[in-house]
């Protein structure tokens, strides 16, 4: 009872903040991203009946504390859907994502655990299903299902079962390029679940930012339809802009933001300035996502490595979604 479970990250061009349900991951709003294939998690699930408790493994270290608790608990929740509750695994992750400074490591490594998971019990799930069980890990894993450009459906029952990805266009369907400038790998000091609930809760800013979304999404979705650059990068940064706003209005306010950050945004908007389409969307974390064409690569490659601050610049294109090995 074994299988192995590839999965890519992907970035929120319509951001997902803010939950109406914390133990089921049933979000405020609906959301879009772009499956990314230059970040991405390869997870082992064995099911041994010989095993008293779960054991987990990432990037080839023993994992004990609340990363363990996670996964353990995500696991529960599938062995009840196959209803296998006594059966315990061996869990080896290789996260080739850094963890938790905002390049969302936690969709690509519950994406790839849900599909290796359910493949080693042999559960016979259709995507929607599958999209529907990695949303309990982590909400945007939902998303990492499938390729391209994904859409994840806030639902209305209380149960969530309407809430789950769908993807709108393959990954084949634009060469939209993603320069993913790495500031900082380390921990951010506001988790993403807590930047959430503290926002929902405080910030009186966000009933307008939840109000803002149905036309940011009508508006991106038809953009993404006719391969309109310009639009779906400048909804893109404006969405972003007005998600970290709520930040700063919560209580205690806070950022995710760094000088750096500041200095790459200032930058893409001199790039802009400068004739060179590039946008920039930020998740919950220091690093900044440019969005380019490829025509434009070598430029955008070269002006963001000058920057002082940035540790690296890693390049993706439009990514495919789950693969088994």
């Amino acid at each position: 009872m074994k299988a192995t479970a590839k999965a890519h990250t992907n970035i929120a061009l319509i951001k997902y903040w803010g939950k109406r349900d914390e133990s089921l991951i049933l979000p405020m709003n609906n959301s879009l991203s772009l499956t990314l294939d230059g970040f991405y998690t390869t997870t082992t699930v064995t099911f041994k009946e010989k095993l008293s408790e779960d054991i987990f493994y990432l990037n080839d270290h023993l994992i004990t504390g609340e990363q363990y608790n996670r996964v353990t608990k995500f696991l529960d929740i599938i062995r009840s859907y196959a209803q296998r509750s006594n059966l315990y695994a061996e869990v080896s992750s290789i996260n080739h994502v850094p963890t938790a400074a905002g390049f969302a490591s936690s969709a690509s490594g519950f994406a790839a655990l849900a599909a290796a998971a359910t493949r080693a019990l042999n559960m016979q799930i259709s995507e929607q299903e599958l999209s529907k069980i990695t949303r309990r890990g982590s909400g945007s894993a939902c998303r990492s299902i499938y390729g391209g450009f994904v859409e994840w459906e806030q639902g209305m029952k209380d149960d969530g079962s309407d809430s789950y990805a769908v993807q709108l266009v393959s990954n084949d369907h634009w060469d939209v390029r993603v320069a993913a400038v790495v500031l900082s790998a380390t921990e951010k000091k506001v988790s993403s679940r807590e930047g959430m609930k503290r926002t929902v809760d405080t910030s009186p800013f966000y009933t307008s930012w939840v109000n803002s979304i149905p036309n940011d999404l009508t508006q991106i979705k038809q953009a993404i339809q006719d391969r309109d650059f310009e639009k779906v990068g400048q909804i893109a940064e404006a969405n972003c802009l007005k998600m970290h706003a709520t930040t700063l209005g919560a209580n205690p306010p806070f950022t995710y933001w760094h000088d750096t950050t500041m200095s790459v945004m200032q930058e893409v908007r001199a790039m802009r300035d400068r004739g060179v389409p590039a946008f920039f969307t930020i998740d919950a974390g220091p690093n900044v996502k440019v969005l380019y064409l490829p025509e434009h690569e070598t430029t955008v490659q070269k002006t963001l490595r000058e920057i002082h601050g940035v540790n690296d610049v890693i390049v993706s294109r439009s990514g495919q979604g789950i693969t088994y090995l």
